[in-house]
């Protein structure tokens, strides 16, 4: 279960591609997985996922065609219905039976449009073939992020090497005034 839901987090796959990922579609060297059985009329697409989770998935039984076993979306559904139940009852958590596996394409693609403020790669990175199907996660980004204060720190580079030890630790670059790069990071 646990290597499903991380490739979940991941990938933002549904259920139903996930469970026809076979092994020839995992690529261990580059950390690639392929989504050739696209549903919902969606576009086939190749991610590029963790050393974690390729680690995970080389560690599952090797015995089928598919990676995730001979189970069937359905069957995959209920046993998660019936874990999630289990740990909502261990752990008196409530909220965690509203958790699906379409929980993690929604998180994934809100988290890709806040990443990279660029509806076309969420559009791509989901399958979609139209935007319009794109629109919704930028609207729970807007609705979580702008919650968020506008206030931000920023800092100003004068040098290339600066520059770039200001993106490594997290700052955006706005620009280049004076001949000097300014960069913000929010507070």
């Amino acid at each position: 279960m646990s290597a499903t839901l991380l490739t979940l987090k991941e990938t933002a796959m549904r259920i139903g591609e996930l469970c026809s990922v076979k092994w020839t579609n995992i690529n261990v060297e580059k950390c690639t997985i392929t989504c050739n059985q696209p549903e919902k009329n969606s576009n086939p697409r190749i991610f590029k996922v963790s050393t974690k989770l390729i680690g995970m998935i080389q560690a599952l039984p090797h015995d089928c065609e598919k990676v995730f076993g001979a189970s069937t979306k359905t069957s995959k559904e209920w046993n998660s219905i019936y874990r999630r139940n289990d740990l909502q009852k261990n752990l008196n958590n409530p909220r965690l039976k509203e958790i699906k596996f379409h929980t993690f394409r929604h998180w994934k693609a809100t988290m890709e449009y806040h990443e990279t403020r660029d509806p076309w790669h969420v559009k791509k990175f989901l399958g979609h073939k139209k935007l319009q199907n794109t629109e919704l996660y930028i609207h729970i980004e807007e609705t979580i992020f702008n919650a968020q204060s506008s206030e931000y720190h920023l800092k100003v580079a004068e040098t290339a090497k600066e520059a770039c030890e200001l993106l490594e630790v997290g700052f955006e670059y706005v620009t280049e005034m004076e001949g000097k790069k300014l960069f913000r990071k929010r507070k």
